[in-house]
C-alpha cells in the first residue's frame, strides 16, 4: 500500500515537526484559520475532540480559546492524499480570529493593499 491508498493515519510533518491544519465552519464551510499540529496536538484534538495546536510563536501546544473561551469542538478531521496538510471541520464557539473578527480571513487582496471584508 502507498499512503495514497492506505487507512493507516500516517501524517507527513515537516523538518519542524509539523503538519498544516486548515480549519473550516461545519455548518457554512467558511474558512476560518489556519494554524499547524504536530503529533502531541493532533493526538490531544482526536482524543478531546477540540482543536488544538502547536503555537510557533510561543512554542507549545495551544488549545484554540483556552484564553478566549472561543473553542473550535471537531466535528469531522480530514487529511489530504499525501498525508501533510489536514482540514478541520469544526463548530466555533465564538470568533475564531484574536482580532475578534468572525474568520482569520477577514481582508481580501486589491493589487498591494488589504482591504476589509464586509460580513
Amino acid at each position: 500500500m502507498t499512503i495514497e491508498t492506505t487507512d493507516r493515519l500516517a501524517p507527513r510533518y515537516d523538518a519542524n515537526g509539523l503538519v498544516t491544519a486548515f480549519v473550516t465552519d461545519a455548518a457554512t464551510g467558511e474558512p476560518l484559520m489556519l494554524a499547524h499540529m504536530n503529533a502531541d496536538a493532533l493526538a490531544a484534538t482526536i482524543a478531546g475532540g477540540e482543536a488544538v495546536f502547536w503555537s510557533r510563536s510561543r512554542a507549545r501546544l495551544w488549545r484554540k480559546g483556552e484564553e478566549s473561551g472561543n473553542v473550535l469542538k471537531v466535528v469531522e478531521i480530514r487529511i489530504d492524499c499525501d498525508q501533510d496538510a489536514l482540514w478541520l471541520r469544526c463548530e466555533p464557539a465564538g470568533p475564531a480570529c484574536h482580532m475578534g473578527a468572525r474568520t482569520c480571513f477577514y481582508r481580501r487582496v486589491e493589487g498591494e493593499r488589504l482591504v476589509a471584508v464586509q460580513e
